[in-house]
């Protein structure tokens, strides 16, 4: 593939299956660093970050499939994780094709991001493309299963834990409703989460990417492809754990490290969009984590 030109974008890249994926890059030399958003967010969530490590790093984002200026999937089977981790292959084939990358991820873009680390050992399109990984806000599927199953056999206390998590993701079956959330996100006005008691700001595109993404959950939360050897990896993985995320609780992260061998966990006083909220933290766990894994 030639040379793609280093202008901030957006370039369509064909991802997995031929859907085009709209990509940006910002800076020029440097270590590459890949940032995958999440629900119901654009590339622009990494703006500010980016902002503060594009003058050291060469900084990579795009819209997932059914978000922004990228393409949308014409069934559910074409959101399923399987395909999320063709599109960031063909990401890394563009942009990075014979040196690893430093990938950073948040909600879906962080699930996607696990399950392309967890299969970086099996997977051939994979094996030495991945530098390290900072994950925000986003678990792996396979750690949840296991997160589960761990409070079920444990005592009362584990289970209350696991309830207590379970009354934060109300909207994950609650997005599996027919029709009744297309509904709801057409039809009411400022629907949009919020974090840190401020709104959180989101594309023009909003309601099209969260109507769209509603296929994430309905695609992928009772559907798993097993890795093989199991959802481990040897990566370095910087976890970073906002102590007030409204949808991802820290608890559920706690046990990470029985997945990761070379695990760095962060917490910071954070809602769940801490990538807007805390853009100078973040941008600086970014920078000294790819720093001190070069």
């Amino acid at each position: 593939m030639p040379d793609l030109p280093r202008v901030p974008g957006p370039l369509v890249v064909p991802g997995s299956g031929g859907l085009g994926l709209a990509t940006w890059q910002r800076g020029g030399t440097g270590p590459a660093i890949v940032f995958v958003h999440g629900f119901p967010d654009t590339h622009a969530l990494w703006d500010s970050v980016i902002g503060r490590l594009s003058d050291r790093f060469r900084c990579i984002s795009y819209d997932v499939r059914g978000a922004g200026s990228s393409g949308v999937p014409a069934s559910r089977e074409g959101y399923r994780l399987t395909h999320l981790v063709g599109d960031l292959v063909a990401v890394l084939d563009a942009y990075s094709p014979d040196a690893p990358v430093h990938l950073v991820a948040h909600d879906w873009g962080s699930i996607q991001a696990w399950d392309a680390v967890v299969r970086e050992s099996s997977d051939p399109r994979l094996r030495g493309r991945i530098a390290s990984y900072t994950s925000i806000s986003g678990p792996c599927l396979h750690h949840v299963d296991a997160f589960a199953a761990s409070a079920r056999r444990g005592g009362w206390a584990r289970r209350r834990e696991a309830l207590g998590q379970l009354g934060h993701s109300w909207y994950v079956y609650a997005f599996h409703v027919p029709l009744l959330p297309e509904l709801f996100m057409r039809g009411i006005n400022g629907w949009a989460p919020h974090s840190a008691g401020r709104s959180v700001h989101f594309a023009e595109t909003l309601t099209d990417d969260a109507v769209n993404g509603l296929e994430l959950y309905r695609a992928n939360i009772f559907h798993r492809e097993p890795v093989p050897g199991g959802p481990r990896t040897s990566l370095p993985v910087q976890l970073v754990v906002p102590l007030r995320d409204r949808y991802v609780t820290p608890v559920v992260l706690r046990n990470v490290d029985r997945f990761a061998s070379d695990l760095t966990r962060v917490e910071i006083d954070a809602g769940h969009w801490v990538a807007r909220t805390h853009p100078e933290e973040v941008a600086a766990l970014v920078d000294d984590f790819v720093t001190s894994h070069e």
